[in-house]
């Protein structure tokens, strides 16, 4: 009788450490917040802001992309700048990210992508906060929200998004994804190597980036 009290506690024993071992994991495998990229303090994996630029009212009565150049100087990028452009250094390289018309090009510099149209909230102000995102396959993030469109251009690897609308899928050097305002999300990085992505969040100005998405529960439709 004792032998079989002892296995039966056994068993429990290690399903619980089973769980334990899960919960771990599972923690460790998400990025709970997004800092800045100057506070990473030597972590290579997560999300990292680069820079936020205030830009005020935008104009209503046209449609908004994200305009992506690279540049080998800071100098050169910085003397393209327009109205509505931000210099970062991300992911090793000099950036020229400027939130303009379809139509828009810097005077120099090498174009990588536009991203757009951008669906705008209702906002009196904007911002423009960029972000780098570095996941290992099957790193993902919590399940949140922002006060304005997300937008990703990935460089390297792949990445998968869940909504309640489905899944959108991106591989390095595809056309950008978007989620709208308000539509809560979770990213997932996806493939076999390091996904590494370029970020914007056009929101409204006055609100916090990102909430927990508290409220919806993913299906699990994005797979490592």
């Amino acid at each position: 009788m004792r032998f079989v009290r002892r296995r039966a506690a056994a068993r429990v024993l290690i399903r619980v450490v089973g769980l334990a071992s899960f919960v771990a994991t599972s923690a460790a495998a998400q990025s709970e917040t997004c800092g800045p990229a100057e506070q990473r303090a030597g972590r290579e994996f997560g999300c990292f802001i680069t820079a936020r630029e205030d830009l005020g009212a935008l104009p209503k009565d046209s449609a908004l992309y994200w305009h992506i150049d690279a540049f080998t100087a800071r100098a050169a990028a910085e003397a393209a700048q327009a109205q509505r452009s931000t210099v970062v250094r991300s992911l090793g390289r000099i950036w020229l990210f400027t939130i303009a018309e379809r139509g828009w090009r810097p005077a120099s510099g090498q174009r990588i992508a536009v991203v757009g149209p951008l669906p705008l909230v209702d906002a009196d102000a904007y911002a423009a906060i960029y972000m780098e995102g570095v996941f290992k396959p099957g790193m993902h993030s919590a399940a949140h929200r922002h006060p304005g469109v997300e937008a990703w251009y990935t460089v390297e690897g792949e990445q998968c998004l869940e909504t309640p609308e489905g899944k959108l899928e991106q591989r390095a050097g595809a056309p950008g994804v978007m989620v709208r305002g308000g539509v809560p999300m979770i990213l997932t990085g996806t493939g076999t190597g390091v996904r590494r992505s370029l970020v914007l969040i056009l929101q409204d100005a006055a609100k916090p980036r990102s909430v927990r998405a508290t409220d919806w529960t993913p299906a699990g439709l994005c797979r490592p």
